[in-house]
């Protein structure tokens, strides 16, 4: 692996008009009349025709009721009703959530032919805010894998590199903002299922505080566990959607006192990915911190994810396993291995770690490490290397981000740059409800660093 990240992420090859172009700006052409919400809906729904071959970011394109969407919004704005910077703005949905006559397939055979009757309540509110949804986006087989390329319609593919995965589980999101399909797009993070394909495409996603967006409408993972997040090219394009999923007073943010968890003591780690994350992280890092507890809590992620979601499908599994891909079908029956004590013993780690973890962020606002250990691994692989030594690349995927999901806590990635020409990612983690802030370092670090 190369020893001089790049530090600037340019948009991937044939990155679409939404990869150049920010929210605010759109927003000002939209009111100057310079261009029209069909427009920008019309370009969405050509970019995700023209880069689906390549990509598989999408499973449904909604291109009778995306366009008519448009045309009201531009009635709206010519009457002076405004709905805020995102009026007339497309996104994308991860095919986890509901959209109103759309279907939810969640990635699987069983789902199919399912179609929504109403929204989710986060995309609800997104359409209050006058956001147009063109289509919904690949995902795992029920979210149920960090790799994005185990899904009833097919493996999702890296805008930067498409013999590599975008991430999972929310894998067509990010690779659709990525690509600039489009500006923003949803997804879910119960593990790190936004968080890890956006480092993996190069595309800022944030998980909130667990509870902190209802999952009303939201197929579930793990209920303890499962979130709904925002993904953006930028950390200003973040804040714009997460304002609309969750309105509230945006609190003041002091210059923000950065801890550095080394990532090898959570998870070997390759170098470069390591370095490039902290070279993001710059002056802003005010010294190292340790937290022995973290480690345990990966093996907690295991038996909670695994138990929660075994009770989920235990119906399905007896009665259609095969309608399952393989993987997936053989992961959730390994979760319904897990002994109730196992269970029990997690939530104990869990508290254990969160005192742990409440103390250090008393004494730093951010803690920072990289967000996933490695490169986008290539695409099927399930082993791959870290300094010469095999790891199990389901495994090392989860391993810096699912000790947060364990905890509820609120965590970023922001892109950290190139390493061989594949993203990497700096992930940020801040205490409950510290979204704003998260997302106002963020998108310091991303001015800082252009």
């Amino acid at each position: 692996m190369s020893s001089s990240p790049q530090t600037r992420l340019s948009p991937p090859p044939g990155g679409g008009y939404f990869a150049r172009v920010d929210v605010a700006a759109l927003a000002a052409e939209l009111r100057a009349g310079r261009v029209s919400p069909r427009d920008l809906v019309e370009t969405a729904l050509s970019e995700a025709t023209r880069r689906q071959p390549a990509l598989n970011a999408f499973v449904t394109l909604d291109q009778t009721g995306a366009p008519a969407a448009a045309d009201q919004a531009a009635r709206e704005l010519a009457a002076g009703v405004d709905r805020g910077p995102l009026h007339g703005v497309p996104v994308a949905i991860k095919d986890m959530i509901d959209v109103r006559g759309l279907p939810t397939t969640a990635g699987s055979r069983h789902f199919a032919g399912h179609i929504a009757r109403q929204d989710a309540e986060c995309v609800r509110r997104l359409r209050e805010a006058g956001a147009i949804v063109i289509g919904k986006t690949t995902t795992h087989e029920f979210a149920n894998g960090p790799t994005g390329d185990r899904a009833a319609t097919g493996p999702t593919h890296n805008p930067y590199a498409p013999g590599h995965m975008a991430g999972g589980s929310s894998s067509g999101s990010a690779a659709a903002v990525a690509a600039g399909i489009v500006p923003l797009a949803l997804g879910t993070d119960t593990g790190g299922s936004v968080r890890i394909p956006a480092a993996c495409c190069g595309v800022v996603g944030l998980r909130p505080t667990h509870g902190a967006v209802t999952t009303e409408g939201v197929v579930p993972l793990a209920p303890s566990l499962d979130t709904v997040g925002p993904l953006a090219r930028t950390a200003a394009d973040c804040r714009l959607l997460w304002t609309a999923m969750a309105p509230g007073p945006r609190p003041p943010s002091a210059p923000p006192r950065i801890g550095w968890l080394p990532p090898d003591s959570l998870h070997p780690t390759a170098p470069a990915i390591a370095r490039a994350a902290r070279d993001l992280a710059g002056g802003l890092v005010t010294g190292n911190v340790f937290a022995p507890e973290l480690k345990e809590l990966r093996a907690a992620y295991r038996a909670i994810q695994g138990s929660e979601a075994y009770a989920l499908h235990a119906e399905r599994l007896a009665t259609a396993p095969e309608l399952y891909g393989e993987e997936v079908r053989e992961r959730l029956r390994a979760g319904g291995e897990v002994p109730g004590r196992e269970y029990a013993r997690a939530l104990e780690i869990r508290d254990r770690a969160r005192e742990r973890v409440t103390g250090l962020l008393h004494h730093h606002d951010v803690l920072a490490l990289p967000t996933i250990p490695l490169a986008p691994p290539a695409l099927d692989s399930r082993a791959d290397q870290i300094g010469g030594e095999p790891v199990d690349v389901h495994a090392a995927l989860l391993a810096l981000t699912s000790p947060w999901s364990v905890l509820g806590l609120p965590a970023v990635s922001v892109p950290a740059g190139l390493v061989d020409g594949l993203p990497a990612g700096l992930q940020l983690i801040g205490p409950p409800g510290s979204e704003h802030h998260l997302l106002t370092v963020a998108e310091r670090l991303q001015n800082t660093n252009p």
